[in-house]
C-alpha cells in the first residue's frame, strides 16, 4: 500500500475507535438509568442535526452530524420549581430565567406516571452511579485494550538476537570511515559475529536477556571471555574482549543523564559492539493493571495541570516556541498521529497496530479522567452536585431540619455556560496548534 492509503487507514481505524469509545460511554450512562427505572428519552452519538434515527420501546436511538460527542435524555434532570411546584419562570433575572428555563425543559415529557421515573427523584447513590458509567466504561475499555496491548501483541523488549554489528570503535560523538585504515575493529567484528546470531552463553553462562548480557559486557573490559551464539540452528563458539569506552549515562526514566552544568554524562564501561533486536514480547496478565495505573496516572498529571499546558500550547501556535510531546492535542492531532504509525512501513504491521490500540487506550483512559472534572457539564460536576445534595439532608437531619429535597442543579447553569464555552475555545485552540504546528512524536 502507499504510504497515504496507509496514512487514511490509521485515521479511519482510530476515527471508528474514539466514535466506539464515545458510544459506550453513553451506554454506561444509559444502562443504570434504564436499570433505576429511569425514562430515557434519547441515546443519541454526535450532536447537531439527526442523520439517523430509531424509536425502541420508550428511547429514541440515534446519530447526529458532529461527531464530537454524545449524550442520553432523561426525564426529569432539574427538579421543579420549590415554592409552587411550576416550570414556569418566575422572575426575569437571567441566571434564574436559565434555571427555570432549564427545569421546564425536563419536565417537558414527563407524563401521566412518570412521576416516579424522573432522575432527580432518584437517591444520591443511585445518581452517582448513573452519571460514573460513563467514565468507568471508558475504564473497561482502556484496560482492556491494554490487555489486548500486553497479552496479544506484547511489548517491545530488546532479545538476545544481535541485530547488527558496528565495524569500527568510535569514540562519543566521533565518525569513522569504515573502509579507512583509522577503522579499529570492534570486539564483535573482531571475533566474527553477524547480525541474526543469538547469544546463548557469555563467559560461561547462560544468557537470559539482553540486560543481563549488557550488564555482564559491562563489567568485562580488558578481559578475554568466551560467547556463545546460536547461527542458523548451529551453536558457534568464540573469544572476545570487551574494550573500555565512554558510553552514555542512562537515567530511569530511559534518557541520558546531565550534570549540574548541563552537560551530558558519560561513564567508562566494557564496550562489545552489538545491538539487540526489537520484538514484541506477550506479557502475563499480571503487567494489565499495573501498566493501566500509570496510564490513568500520566493522563491526571496532564489534567490536573491542563490550564498551564494549554496555555503552553496556545505560545508555541502563536510562536517559535516547539509544542510540548506531553502536552494535550485535539482529535485532530490524534488522527494525525494514528495517520503516521500506520504509514511508517519500516515498522512491522504487528507493532504499528499495536501502537495504535495502545493509542485508544490512551484516549479512553483520558475520557474517562477528564469527564471526572467536578464541573458542570462533565459528568463529575453531577456528581459533585449528587454528593453536595446528600451530604445537605445528612446535615438538615443531625440538626433535626427538614429534609431540604433534591438539589437544583439547574441554578448552576450559568456556570455550566461559562465551562462550556471554555471547553469550546480550548479545543478550538487545539485544534488550530494541531494543524499550524503539530506534535512531533517520532523526530
Amino acid at each position: 500500500m502507499t504510504p497515504v492509503l496507509l496514512f487514511v487507514l490509521g485515521v479511519v481505524f482510530v476515527a471508528i475507535g474514539i466514535a466506539a469509545s464515545i458510544a459506550l460511554h453513553e451506554v454506561g450512562h444509559l444502562l443504570p438509568a434504564k436499570l433505576f427505572k429511569v425514562r430515557v428519552t434519547k441515546y443519541m452519538i454526535g450532536f447537531g442535526p439527526t442523520l439517523w434515527s430509531r424509536r425502541k420501546g420508550e428511547t429514541e436511538y440515534g446519530v447526529k452530524a458532529i461527531p464530537l460527542g454524545g449524550y442520553v435524555s432523561m426525564i426529569g434532570m432539574y427538579p421543579p420549581n420549590k415554592e409552587d411546584g411550576s416550570v414556569r419562570p418566575s422572575s426575569t433575572g437571567m441566571f434564574q430565567t436559565l434555571a427555570t428555563e432549564a427545569r421546564s425543559a425536563a419536565h417537558e415529557e414527563v407524563g401521566p406516571g412518570d412521576e416516579g421515573r424522573v432522575f432527580y427523584r432518584l437517591p444520591v447513590w443511585k445518581k452517582i452511579i448513573v452519571m460514573l458509567g460513563g467514565p468507568a466504561m471508558n475504564m473497561v475499555l482502556g484496560v482492556l485494550l491494554t490487555a489486548v496491548l500486553l497479552m496479544g501483541f506484547g511489548v517491545a523488549t530488546a532479545t538476545t538476537t544481535i541485530s547488527d554489528v558496528s565495524k569500527c570503535q568510535v569514540a562519543a560523538g566521533e565518525t569513522v570511515d569504515p573502509d579507512s585504515a583509522d577503522c579499529r575493529l570492534t570486539p564483535a567484528a573482531a571475533a566474527g559475529l553477524r547480525p541474526n546470531d543469538r547469544v546463548i552463553a557469555f563467559d560461561g553462562k547462560s544468557v537470559a536477556s539482553w540486560d543481563q548480557l549488557t550488564e555482564w559486557i559491562r563489567a568485562s573490559a580488558g578481559r578475554e571471555v568466551a560467547i556463545t551464539v546460536e547461527r542458523d540452528g548451529t551453536r558457534v563458539s568464540a573469544t572476545v574482549t570487551p574494550v573500555l569506552s565512554a558510553r552514555p549515562v542512562i537515567g530511569t526514566d530511559g534518557r541520558q543523564e546531565t550534570d549540574d552544568a548541563g552537560n551530558l554524562r558519560y561513564q567508562d564501561v566494557g564496550f562489545l559492539g552489538i545491538g539487540s533486536r526489537t520484538e514484541l514480547v506477550a506479557q502475563p496478565a499480571s503487567s494489565v493493571l499495573p501498566l493501566a495505573g500509570e496510564n490513568i496516572r500520566q493522563v491526571a498529571g496532564v489534567v490536573f495541570n491542563l490550564p498551564a499546558r494549554v496555555v503552553g500550547v496556545a505560545k508555541a501556535a502563536f510562536s517559535e516556541e516547539p509544542r510540548d510531546p506531553n502536552g494535550p492535542i485535539s482529535v485532530v492531532g490524534v488522527g494525525r498521529v494514528a495517520g503516521e504509525v500506520a504509514a511508517m512501513e519500516e515498522i512491522p504491521v504487528q507493532s504499528r497496530l499495536a501502537a495504535l490500540i495502545g493509542l485508544l487506550a490512551g484516549l479512553n483512559f483520558a475520557l474517562a479522567v477528564f469527564n471526572l472534572i467536578p464541573l458542570l457539564p462533565l459528568d463529575g460536576g453531577h456528581v459533585a452536585g449528587a454528593l453536595y445534595e446528600g451530604a445537605r439532608r445528612r446535615v438538615a437531619k443531625l440538626l433535626g431540619k427538614p429534609d431540604p429535597g433534591a438539589f437544583d442543579i439547574a441554578k448552576l447553569l450559568p456556570v455550566t455556560y461559562v465551562v462550556a464555552a471554555l471547553l469550546i475555545g480550548m479545543s478550538a485552540l487545539l485544534i488550530y496548534a494541531d494543524i499550524v504546528k503539530p506534535v512531533n512524536l517520532f523526530g
